[in-house]
């Protein structure tokens, strides 16, 4: 099977591309892998068997290989290769705090930056998520999830922050996906966004800092709804 004829061909442009057509479909599929645990922990990735796979070279391999340890999805270690990461409980914990910290203490300058196109970015961003989980598709839906949050945090203006958000982003939904039990509610994920949209459209900091540091405390234990409701 051609690298590009893979099954994320459908998610590969939403992915942002650092590198050529062909290295970042075997990005795309192997980040998919790894964060719906497809590719468990500590499972080894050779170059060889990647390329073979993939009906592609080893260098574009290879370059796949070192956007994913960019990313922490990947550790290469000299003479052993290449090992997908560890998803310990002790780093979700800390990538979240982090994740908190930069999304919810620089919401003023969300605000202040926010132009009108913002909401209607949001919006697009929550109907593809329920989209994605009306298809049962939980790595699209995580794109876009992404999207979304990285979209809100761009408004800030701090683009030498932005890579640390991207990071915490995937390695909590890793985390989630991995620890969640079967079946998981993926129209709720995507409905857990509509307070952020509210908030911001209302322009309450102290509600949408409120509403923003629940939606990310609570990634893998949601709480209660808060849709339609006022934070306390």
């Amino acid at each position: 099977m051609a690298v590009e004829s893979f099954s994320t061909a459908s998610v590969m442009d939403l992915v942002p591309r650092q590198s050529s057509r062909r290295s970042h479909a075997v990005f795309v599929a192997l980040q998919r892998e790894i964060v719906l645990g497809d590719l468990p922990p500590d499972s080894a990735l050779t170059e060889m068997e990647l390329a073979q796979r993939f009906h592609c070279s080893q260098s574009t391999v290879r370059e796949a290989l070192m956007q994913l340890s960019e990313e922490g999805l990947v550790k290469r270690l000299p003479h052993r290769g290449t090992l997908v990461a560890p998803c310990r409980t002790e780093d979700a914990r800390a990538l979240i705090n982090i994740r908190r910290e930069v999304e919810c203490g620089y919401l003023e300058r969300v605000l202040a930056n926010a132009g009108r196109g913002l909401v209607g970015q949001l919006r697009d961003e929550l109907d593809a998520m329920r989209n994605a989980a009306r298809d049962g598709d939980e790595y699209r839906l995580s794109v876009h999830d992404r999207a979304f949050h990285t979209a809100l945090f761009a408004a800030a203006d701090l683009p030498l922050v932005v890579p640390i958000l991207t990071r915490c982003l995937i390695h909590n939904h890793r985390y989630k996906i991995m620890n969640s039990q079967p079946n998981r509610a993926l129209e709720e994920t995507a409905e857990r966004h509509v307070p952020i949209v509210e908030a911001l459209r209302a322009g309450n900091i102290d509600h949408l800092r409120a509403v923003l540091a629940h939606h990310i405390s609570t990634i893998v234990d949601f709480g209660p709804d808060l849709t339609g409701r006022p934070c306390a």
